[in-house]
């Protein structure tokens, strides 16, 4: 009867986060891996692409159709679409689905409300779930990046995602201290975006954000300095233009949210008791995240708080992989599992 259950079942991690969404499965490994978006056509109320496909429709569709991002700072901002996009991922990840009832495991913001941890469980139930628990993301992160989460030792993570940064000391399988900040890769973005607003009359979207920031952002001066020509639309004019722009323009523009999250970062050093800082001296700090790979922060956090910093190879799937290890270490999950 146990074989039984266990074909009809499937676990599941999932990294439900404000830019991309990650699944993991046992023995596969990572089987989905897409931005969270959704189009939605109002002429017909049908959902048109989910993920990839509709990423590439961001800012190019008529205004039938909207093309949303149904999470914002790390949390659930439209139920209905997020169900919808959780639905045609797990259904990616599983291949069958008709007598299927996966139990997933999923890494949410350690600033999480009671309110926003009902609609993430309400949102995954809704896809016809078995049993969902939730872990916290900085947790998952350490857990992905292998540090010794569940020895009495001092591991610091700061996990720099889309919508949130989440910082967190982290011994016997706990958070020691820690703060989570809604301010992240998307913050990143909108600066930039009113950067070049304000200073060149230049009207640019997201994906043309996030070019720039991954091409010549920067959150510490580079060794050699660059510069991008960037289209957009002159708003005095209302026509297509251009302006070049340089590596120390961007990185005045970031200044604000990198400031924030070198201050979240100094602020749980300050909070952490002095033996496990003594710890996190020697071993350092682990950033992880997509937001984690602005170049250079990881010398501007070392030059702030005079500790080595260390940016891990997999930053993007960290915090999934961590919850696809809780599920072969149920001790663990048991753990750290949040109500």
């Amino acid at each position: 009867m146990l074989n039984v259950f266990k074909w009809f079942s499937q676990d599941l991690a999932i990294d439900l986060g404000t830019a991309n969404t990650l699944i993991y499965v046992p023995e596969k490994g990572i089987v989905v891996n897409e931005p969270s978006y959704v189009a939605w056509d109002m002429r017909t109320n049908k959902i048109v692409a989910i993920g990839h496909d509709a990423k590439k429709m961001y800012g190019m569709v008529p205004k039938e159709i909207q093309v949303i991002r149904p999470l914002k700072d790390g949390v659930i901002a439209d139920f209905t679409m997020t169900t919808e996009m959780l639905k045609h991922f797990i259904k990616k990840a599983i291949k069958r689905t008709r007598f299927l009832r996966p139990r997933v495991v999923i890494a949410v913001p350690s600033g999480i409300t009671e309110v926003e941890k009902k609609a993430v469980r309400d949102s995954a139930m809704q896809v016809g779930v078995n049993k969902v628990t939730m872990i916290l993301e900085p947790m998952a992160a350490a857990i992905g990046a292998q540090l010794p989460v569940q020895q009495p030792i001092g591991n610091m993570v700061v996990d720099i995602g889309g919508g949130t940064t989440d910082v967190a000391v982290i011994t016997m399988a706990g958070i020691a201290t820690g703060h989570s900040l809604r301010i992240a890769g998307d913050k990143m973005d909108e600066v930039i975006i009113r950067y070049l607003r304000h200073k060149y009359n230049l009207l640019i979207g997201v994906k043309t954000a996030e070019a720039i920031k991954r091409t010549v952002g920067s959150a510490y001066p580079l060794q050699v300095e660059r510069s991008a020509e960037v289209r957009g639309r002159d708003m005095a004019l209302g026509m297509p233009s251009i302006a070049k722009i340089s590596s120390e323009e961007i990185r005045e523009a970031l200044a604000e949210p990198v400031f924030a999250i070198v201050e979240s970062v100094r602020q749980t050093l300050e909070d952490t008791p002095p033996e496990l800082a003594a710890d996190i001296m020697e071993s350092g700090v682990v950033l992880t995240g997509g937001g984690a790979m602005l170049e250079n922060l990881d010398y501007k956090i070392k030059e702030e708080t005079k500790l080595p910093v260390a940016l891990i190879d997999d930053s993007l799937t960290s915090v999934v992989l961590g919850a696809g290890m809780t599920l072969t270490d149920p001790e663990l999950l048991k753990k750290i599992a949040i109500e």
